[in-house]
C-alpha cells in the first residue's frame, strides 16, 4: 500500500476543523479554550470528552481514548489510517503526495481508480436512461406505484439499464476501457460459448451501491417483470464490490446516524429510500440477506445502537443473534423493531396509506426492544408451554443465550419473564441459566478506569504533563528520570518519546503503539492542569524517587530478608523531604 508523505499528513491534519468533524458524532460545548462533551465513544451521563481545537486533539478522561483528527476518522468510520487520511484531505481539499511505492502496488491503484470511474460513468448513463428513455416507462411506472418521488430516486442515483444486449459494452470501449477492464468492473459477463462479452444489466431497475465515503462499488439490479428471472442481480464479488461488507445507502445515512445515535436496518432498496424520503435519513440495507458480521462491524464504527425493521422469522433472528456475538465485542446494541408477516418499511411509508403507515412504522422504532429480549418473546410464543417437554425445550433454547448475557439488567428481566411464562421455581430458571449473584464490588465504566490509575501511576503522569507544559526544565527532568521510576511500561516508553519530541510531542507518534499514542495525547492535555515550576516538579521527583525505593524494600521483603539499612535510611531521608517540599 502507498504511503503519504509526511508533509501531506500534516497539511490534513493543519487544514481540518476537529471541531466540524467531531461535532457530527457529539455536541460539544465551549469551556474557555477547549470544547467538552459527552463522549461518543462510550456511554456517560456527565461529559468527561475534551477537544482542543488549537492543537487539534481529542481525549476522554473517562475511558482513555485520544488521538488527532485523524486517528477520530479512523476510530468512528472505521477506516485505515490512508482512508482517513484521504477522506479528510478530500474534504477540505487538501492535495496529498505520495512516497515512492512499489510499481506493482502503484499499478493496482491506478487500475482499481479506473474501474470506480468506469462504474460513475456507467451510473450516470443508468441514471440518464430511466429519466429520459421511453423505453424506461415501466421502470418510471414502477417506482412511482411504490410512492418514490423523483426527488429521492435521484438522490440516491437510481437508473434503468435498456434491454440492449450491448449498451454498456460499447458505450466502455467508446470511452477507452478495454474489455477485461468492463468484465472486471463487473458490468458484462463473457457469453458461454466464449465467443464474447454482453451485459450483465439488462431491462433492470438499477442501484448504485456506494462505501461509506461515497465510492462505486457495485450496483445491484431488479427485474421490472414477474417472470424476469432472478428478481435481483447484483454486481459480481470482487475487488470492489463485497456484499458481506457493504450497507446500502451508508455514504447518505452517516452523518444522520452520528446524529440520531442509531442506525436503522432495513433489508432492501427501496425500503432505504423510502425511510429517507420520509425523514428517516439514519436507514441503510443490508439488500435482502442475513446480517453479517463484518456489516454490524461497519455499523459500530458510527453508532452504538442499531435498530433492525428486519424478516424476523426463525431464520432471521438467529442471523441476528449470530450478528449478536460481534455487536458485543464492538459494543453495539441490536435492537429489534416488530414488524408485521409480508410488511417492509417501502409499503408502510410509501404506500397507499403513506401517512397511517409513516405513524405505523416510526411507532415500532420507538417501541424497539433488545435483541435478546425480543428473540425470547418469540421463542415464548412459538413454543408449546402447556407441556413439560414443551416448556423443557423453550428452557433448552434460551438457557444458553441468558447465560452469554452475564449479569446484565437483561438477563434478570428474561428469567423473571421464564419464570411467569413457564410457571417453574426461580431456582429451577436460575440453574438453567447460569445465574451468578451480583458482586458489591461492581462498578460503572467510569470508576473502574479511574481504579486503573494507582496513586503512583497518577503521579507518573503528571510529572510528565509538567514536563510539556515547561519544556525548559522539562527536558532536564526528563533526563533525571529513569526507567525504574515508572511502575507503567508506557510511561516509560513515554519519557523516552518525550526526550526526542518535547516540543511537538504528538508529532509522528507511531500509530501501530495505540497506547504510547493514548497516553502521550493524554499527558499533552493534561498539561495546562498541572502546576508550572521547577518546585513542583521537584516534589513529583522526589514521590517518584520513594516509590522507587519502596519497590526495592518490597523487593527484598519477598526474597525473605530485611531490607537493607540503606534503603531505609533512604526512605526516611525522601520522606522527610517531600513533607518539607509539600509543607
Amino acid at each position: 500500500m502507498s504511503r503519504f508523505t509526511g508533509e501531506s499528513v500534516e497539511r490534513v491534519k493543519e487544514a481540518a476543523d476537529v471541531v466540524e468533524v467531531l461535532s457530527a458524532y457529539t455536541e460539544l460545548r465551549r469551556t474557555g479554550t477547549r470544547f467538552t462533551a459527552l463522549c461518543p465513544f462510550h456511554d456517560e451521563r456527565s461529559p468527561s470528552f475534551s477537544v482542543d481545537p488549537q492543537a487539534k486533539l481529542y481525549h476522554c478522561f473517562g475511558c482513555g481514548v485520544g488521538g488527532d483528527v485523524i486517528k477520530f476518522v479512523e476510530e468512528k468510520e472505521g477506516l485505515s489510517f490512508p482512508d482517513a487520511v484521504e477522506a479528510l484531505a478530500e474534504r477540505y481539499g487538501v492535495e496529498l503526495d505520495r512516497e515512492q511505492e512499489d510499481p506493482r502496488a502503484e499499478e493496482q491503484r491506478r487500475k482499481r481508480g479506473r474501474l470506480v470511474e468506469l462504474l460513475e460513468r456507467t451510473a450516470a448513463f443508468y441514471t440518464h436512461f430511466l429519466w429520459d428513455a421511453p423505453q424506461a416507462r415501466k421502470a418510471r411506472d414502477y417506482l412511482a406505484s411504490r410512492g418514490l418521488g423523483e426527488e429521492a430516486l435521484g438522490e440516491f442515483g437510481v437508473g434503468c439499464a435498456p434491454g440492449t444486449w450491448d449498451t454498456v459494452l460499447v458505450r466502455g470501449q467508446q470511452a477507452g476501457y478495454s474489455v477485461a477492464e468492463i468484465e472486471a468492473a463487473g458490468l458484462v459477463l463473457k457469453s458461454q460459448k466464449g465467443r464474447g462479452h454482453y451485459d450483465r444489466f439488462r431491462s433492470r431497475i438499477v442501484f448504485p451501491i456506494r462505501d461509506a465515503r461515497g465510492r462505486m462499488q457495485g450496483f445491484g439490479a431488479r427485474a421490472l417483470t414477474a417472470d424476469q428471472k432472478p428478481k435481483y442481480v447484483n454486481s459480481p464479488e470482487g475487488e470492489l464490490y463485497s456484499k458481506r461488507r457493504t450497507l446500502y445507502g451508508i455514504e447518505r445515512a452517516r452523518p444522520a446516524i452520528a446524529k440520531a445515535e442509531r442506525a436503522v436496518v432495513v433489508e432492501g432498496y427501496t425500503d432505504v429510500i423510502a425511510c429517507h424520503q420520509a425523514g428517516i435519513t439514519e436507514s441503510v440495507a443490508i439488500m435482502g440477506t442475513a446480517i453479517t458480521p463484518e456489516q454490524v462491524r461497519l455499523l459500530a464504527a458510527y453508532a452504538e445502537q442499531a435498530v433492525l425493521a428486519l424478516d424476523a422469522d426463525r431464520a432471521g433472528r438467529e442471523a441476528m443473534l449470530r450478528a449478536q456475538v460481534v455487536a458485543q465485542g464492538k459494543r453495539l446494541r441490536l435492537r429489534v423493531a416488530r414488524m408485521s408477516p409480508g410488511e417492509d418499511p417501502a409499503d408502510l411509508l410509501a404506500g397507499p396509506a403513506e401517512l397511517a403507515g409513516r405513524e405505523k412504522f416510526t411507532k415500532a422504532l420507538e417501541g424497539s426492544e433488545d435483541l435478546m429480549m425480543f428473540h425470547a418473546r418469540s421463542v415464548l410464543e412459538d413454543g408449546d408451554l402447556a407441556t413439560p417437554d414443551g416448556r423443557d425445550q423453550v428452557l433448552a433454547e434460551l438457557g444458553p443465550i441468558i447465560k452469554s448475557m452475564g449479569d446484565s439488567v437483561e438477563a434478570t428481566e428474561l428469567r423473571r419473564m421464564l419464570v411467569d411464562r413457564l410457571d417453574t421455581s426461580p431456582q429451577i430458571i436460575a440453574r438453567r441459566t447460569g445465574v451468578a449473584p451480583a458482586s458489591s464490588d461492581d462498578v460503572s465504566q467510569d470508576e473502574e478506569r479511574r481504579m486503573l490509575y494507582s496513586q503512583r501511576e497518577r503521579r507518573e503522569q503528571a510529572l510528565l504533563a509538567m514536563c510539556v507544559r515547561s519544556p525548559a526544565d522539562g527536558r532536564d527532568f526528563l533526563e533525571r528520570l529513569r526507567p525504574e521510576h515508572f511502575s507503567a511500561p508506557v510511561a516509560a516508553r513515554a519519557r523516552g518519546w518525550l526526550i526526542d519530541h518535547l516540543e511537538e510531542p504528538t508529532q509522528g507518534l507511531p500509530r501501530e503503539d495505540e497506547e504510547l499514542v493514548s497516553y502521550i495525547t493524554e499527558i499533552t492535555m493534561r498539561a495546562e492542569r498541572e502546576p508550572a515550576g521547577r518546585e513542583a516538579m521537584e516534589l513529583s521527583l522526589l514521590e517518584l524517587d520513594l516509590g522507587q525505593v519502596d519497590d526495592e524494600i518490597a523487593s527484598a521483603e519477598t526474597d525473605g530478608g530485611d531490607p537493607p539499612v540503606e534503603l531505609q535510611k533512604r526512605r526516611a531521608e525522601l520522606t522527610e523531604r517531600i513533607a518539607r517540599a509539600g509543607g
